[in-house]
């Protein structure tokens, strides 16, 4: 764990002597071009804003040609001027084309970070993915029921007429005896038929 701390606070020292030097180096030639006073400190501010930027389209984003194209644009402005302050370039008498290239950098600029932070990214990759293993499994479908069999009717009772003339005289005498139709259990039993014989005697009553 300590050596690990240690590893990053090495890197952490070196980024900040190296953007400290960067920022220092872009301000003497954007003071030396013309530009003095704040706008002299605007100018690394918008180099690094812009680096930022591209590198974060770089790690997030699927534009990875947009990303690279400013991080190169962004990357070169700093070295040049790191390069420029190095004696290669006499600061007091500063060429035309650099006093140009740095009026003309903050509109670079805006339109570098304006495309990187609002253009829209794609999806990454691996969203569809997840969203699959994510879905709920599909219900297995369960085998076709057999339709039931359709139950056959009864067959059809045929009832004598002479049976049916007796009941009807064994249903006048119990409603003249009881005052009440006869039933169909009173029927049967009159009768001594099975169930099926007494029904079909009563519908013919």
């Amino acid at each position: 764990m300590r050596a690990q701390l240690a590893r990053v606070d090495a890197v952490l020292v070196q980024a900040l002597i190296a953007a400290a030097l960067s920022f220092a180096h872009l301000h003497d030639v954007a003071s030396a071009a013309g530009q003095d006073g704040w706008k002299a400190w605007a100018y690394p501010v918008s180099v690094d804003l812009l680096l930022v930027a591209a590198w974060r389209r770089l790690r997030t984003g699927d534009a990875k040609a947009a990303g690279w194209c400013w991080f190169v644009i962004a990357l070169t402005a700093s070295l040049g001027a790191n390069v420029a302050t190095a004696g290669l370039l006499d600061l007091e008498q500063v060429p035309a084309w650099l006093r140009i290239l740095v009026a003309g950098w903050p509109a670079v600029a805006f339109l570098g970070g304006t495309l990187l932070a609002h253009s829209a990214p794609g999806p990454a990759p691996h969203e569809d993915t997840e969203d699959q293993e994510d879905a709920p499994d599909p219900a297995p479908e369960l085998p076709a029921q057999p339709a039931p069999e359709p139950t056959p009717a009864p067959p059809a009772v045929t009832v004598p007429a002479a049976l049916v003339e007796h009941a009807r005289k064994v249903a006048a005498e119990h409603r003249t005896r009881t005052g009440a139709a006869i039933d169909t259990p009173t029927l049967r039993a009159r009768l001594g038929v099975p169930a099926p014989m007494a029904d079909a005697i009563a519908a013919h009553l």
